[in-house]
């Protein structure tokens, strides 16, 4: 599989396995039959409350850590120098490694529910995703649902850029300026729900694009977002759906299609705007 190459030289498989709303046991059978069709980069997080699964089956499935590249994420509720220290080590414990590749804030304190203080909050929380990478424990940091705001006010603190921003990315919600910005600091974009909702899967355009590369609707997505070398995160419990998603880069979208899709009308957002969530 292609990789990208994270902004500190650490290269990182170019399409991920996502495992939000897979919880607990849901996560298992998922994530065998993944690992058998050669996933090797695994997303998951706190919040998603499969950690303890997904350890469990790596464990089981006797793979050299080295061969898997782990991403996990610290939750709202654990924001802050000292909890997201804690988290971090819970993480580890509940993953059964002594390192992942790839830790995330998963949202931004933002300026809603924070008005007084949300920039110094996020401050203080990457303060020890820092401690946290230089100790080596992380391989590499970043963030997820972050805008530029976000991001702007974040680097005025920082002493180690972030290297990552996960954010949600589809057609339909392509983010443009967001993007931009990224590469522009050298972050690399993923993206969650890469698949947008349902209401993707039955748009006109990604239908007729679909029959046209004789492909699936999930892999004109996906095929999407890597042409604008961003990292895709899809998720499925589908044998099927899996294989397929991990083979999205074996065609390539015309310079006019992706066009098309890049002008598609809003679709399939979540509603999830990072600077106006309360939880």
């Amino acid at each position: 599989m292609k990789n990208f190459k994270i902004s500190n030289g650490i290269d990182i498989p170019a399409i991920g396995f996502g495992t939000w709303l897979l919880e607990g046991e849901k996560v298992t059978e998922p994530l065998k039959i993944a690992l058998e069709k050669g996933y090797t980069h695994i997303d998951t997080a706190a919040i998603y409350k499969n950690e303890k699964e997904i350890g469990v089956v790596l464990q089981s499935q006797n793979i050299d850590r080295k061969e898997l590249f782990i991403t996990s994420k610290c939750w709202n509720s654990e924001r802050g120098y000292e909890k997201a220290l804690a988290a971090f080590e819970q993480t580890l414990t509940d993953l059964q490694t002594d390192y992942l590749d790839l830790y995330l804030i998963h949202w931004p304190a933002n300026e809603t529910q924070f008005p007084d203080n949300w920039a110094a909050l996020n401050a203080s929380t990457w303060r020890a995703f820092e401690e946290i990478y230089t100790s080596g424990k992380a391989k590499a940091i970043g963030v997820s649902n972050f805008n530029i705001n976000h991001l702007e006010a974040l680097f005025e603190t920082t002493k180690i850029k972030p290297m990552v921003n996960q954010i949600e990315i589809h057609p339909g919600h392509s983010q443009p300026e967001l993007v931009d910005f990224c590469k522009q600091n050298d972050l690399l974009v993923q993206a969650w729900s890469p698949l947008g909702s349902g209401r993707i899967l039955e748009n006109e355009l990604i239908v007729s694009l679909a029959n046209k590369y004789n492909v699936s609707v999930g892999q004109i997505c996906i095929n999407y977002c890597l042409a604008k070398e961003i990292l895709p995160l899809p998720r499925s419990s589908s044998e099927k759906n899996i294989e397929a998603n991990l083979t999205s880069d074996n065609f390539k979208l015309s310079t006019e299609d992706i066009k098309a899709i890049d002008e598609m009308p809003a679709d399939g957002f979540s509603g999830l705007n990072p600077s106006l969530i309360e939880f």
